[in-house]
């Protein structure tokens, strides 16, 4: 009977899985930057949603069969579909844009998405030194920057809440555009849940 493999390409894996975020994230921005180009960007960022999906996928698929991991089985689940759910978020809010159909809204809403791209970059900047402890004080103080990225969108998303509310006249649109700012502060709220997975797995390698 052959031996399970040992290791397999998990790392591989999150390195790809964190390049689709910040593609997705990038369009996220082209979006806010023009409306108008909403259709091509939303299928771009679907694209790069299914590949993430069946990297998720392949992450689990390998986890089945790998004998030894380089870290706890259920860290490295947790940590694949927490990166997955950040994914499945940005393709939420093009999506909500879509649905609701979106033709204007605060600037806030261009803010949120470029610190989304931060957020994500940072992710994958991590996880890119994730093989080797040895960097578990850049990873560590990494994680501490997508915490506070995490603490400047809320107070950005509050601003835009408190503008929208006094400002809108139109309740629809008050709706609509109310949705779409939840979802871009709940992607930086997943990217700091990443980080928090990942702060956990250094710390336990410590």
């Amino acid at each position: 009977m052959p031996l399970l493999p040992r290791e397999g390409r998990f790392f591989d894996f999150f390195d790809q899985h964190a390049a689709l975020s910040v593609k997705a994230a990038e369009e996220l921005v082209a979006v806010f930057a023009d409306l108008a180009t909403l259709d091509v960007r939303s299928t771009a960022i679907h694209q790069y949603e299914k590949q993430a999906d069946r990297i998720t996928h392949d992450t689990v698929h390998l986890l089945h069969q790998t004998f030894i991991t380089p870290f706890d089985r259920d860290q490295i689940h947790g940590l694949v579909t927490a990166m997955d759910d950040v994914v499945d978020l940005i393709e939420d809010a093009a999506e909500c844009l879509f649905l609701y159909d979106v033709r204007r809204i605060g600037p806030e809403a261009a803010e949120l998405a470029a610190i989304c791209v931060k957020c994500t970059g940072r992710v994958k900047e991590a996880v890119a030194l994730l093989p080797s402890m040895k960097n578990s004080a850049r990873i560590l103080a990494i994680c501490g920057e997508i915490d506070k990225l995490e603490s400047h969108a809320d107070g950005v998303f509050r601003t835009a809440l408190a503008k929208l509310f006094r400002e809108e006249p139109d309740a629809r649109e008050v709706i609509k555009q109310k949705e779409v700012y939840l979802l871009l502060e709940e992607i930086t709220d997943r990217c700091e849940d990443v980080a928090n997975l990942i702060e956990g797995i250094v710390l336990e390698a410590a």
